[in-house]
């Protein structure tokens, strides 16, 4: 009803000008105390509410949100979050919403530093965030939080940095639940391989530490007999590297039967088994990557988990959108949902279009 009330109604029930309530209610200045007294008045009788996108397209100003993502070569989830950025800002291109990507290298402070710096300079509206560690994180949202920039956080979830939202995986949750599902096939097994991908010892994100909490949780409260053997591989090296290192392994452990691994490149293992010809060992692992769905296809992985990533970057965009440009409220914590995609499902799985 408040959106068929006309400015021409509330100003004669204001006793005021039709300038004068348009002035009131697009917040420009020139209106005296009591003319004001009298329209914000008739406004509350009235219950107005008014068309908040009328009103933003009337400022017609312009908005610049940096997007600040770690570099990468052609990953299907990183990938998938810059086409989710780049379709909201073309469904809000009416509010000339820009964005723009600034990347820096995981596990490199002084890379973070220098994207920050890049950011800052350029006087954003609003920010999404693929955080770092807390520490180097805190020095670019402190600085955002001083000058007024909203920012919303993508990926790894630091409520200590009070952003305005975060979307994501509940990532303990996810790991416990990747445990159940991986022990509905590997109940019966005395040992399982936990495999990582890691550089100088330490996994590609903070959001794969908290699955692997997670996940330890769960073998520890349902399958604490059952001995979890962890193999690291380092990013971004050669297959023969890979294939030494795993062939090592299984060599090694020739009763391990289950593999699990809380990131994207469970096809590493998956490539391996199936041109070793390894039909005994099965694996679990993250996202709806080409070569992991090419995998699960042809039985070397079992489950896949997808994170949605396309509605993650989305949906950051929309955060910054409501909050900045309509000025309304948003949802603080928006967790993704957690969908298991087997070798009969993978076909249809479909980013949700929002």
């Amino acid at each position: 009803m408040g959106d068929k009330i006309r400015i021409k109604d509330i100003a004669q029930r204001a006793g005021v000008s039709v300038g004068t309530v348009d002035r009131v209610l697009h917040k420009r200045p020139n209106v005296s105390p009591k003319a004001r007294i009298k329209v914000e008045k008739a406004l509350e009788e009235m219950n107005y509410q008014p068309n908040m996108y009328a009103s933003a397209l009337a400022y017609n100003r312009s908005y610049t949100f940096q997007v600040l993502i770690p570099a990468h070569e052609q990953v299907t989830y990183w990938e998938e979050i810059e086409e989710g950025v780049r379709m909201a800002q073309e469904s809000m291109r009416d509010f000339h919403i820009m964005t723009h990507f600034i990347y820096y290298e995981r596990f490199d402070d002084a890379s973070f530093s220098e994207a920050s710096q890049k950011c800052l300079e350029s006087q954003p509206d609003g920010v999404v965030i693929v955080p770092t560690d807390l520490d180097n994180t805190r020095q670019l949202t402190d600085q955002l939080h001083d000058r007024g920039i909203p920012f919303v956080m993508l990926d790894s979830y630091m409520p200590d940095l009070k952003p305005l939202a975060f979307f994501g995986q509940d990532s303990f949750s996810s790991g416990y639940f990747a445990a159940r599902m991986l022990m509905l096939i590997a109940g019966n097994e005395t040992e399982i391989l936990l495999m990582k991908l890691t550089q100088d010892g330490r996994v590609l994100s903070k959001q794969q530490d908290n699955r692997e909490v997670g996940f330890r949780h769960y073998m520890h409260d349902h399958f604490p007999h059952i001995k979890i053997h962890v193999l690291e591989l380092p990013v971004e090296k050669s297959r023969q590297l890979y294939d030494k290192m795993l062939e090592a392994f299984f060599v090694d452990h020739p009763n391990i039967h289950h593999c699990i691994t809380l990131g994207s490149k469970a096809h590493v293992v998956g490539d391996f088994l199936l041109r070793t010809n390894r039909r005994n060992v099965q694996i679990m692992g993250y996202d709806m990557v080409g070569k992991n769905a090419e995998c699960l296809k042809q039985g070397s992985i079992s489950f896949l988990i997808a994170q949605h990533a396309y509605q993650q970057g989305y949906c950051c965009i929309d955060a910054l959108f409501k909050a900045i440009v309509l000025k309304k409220k948003v949802q603080p914590v928006n967790y993704m949902p957690i969908e298991l995609l087997t070798k009969e499902n993978v076909d249809f799985y479909r980013r949700t279009q929002l």
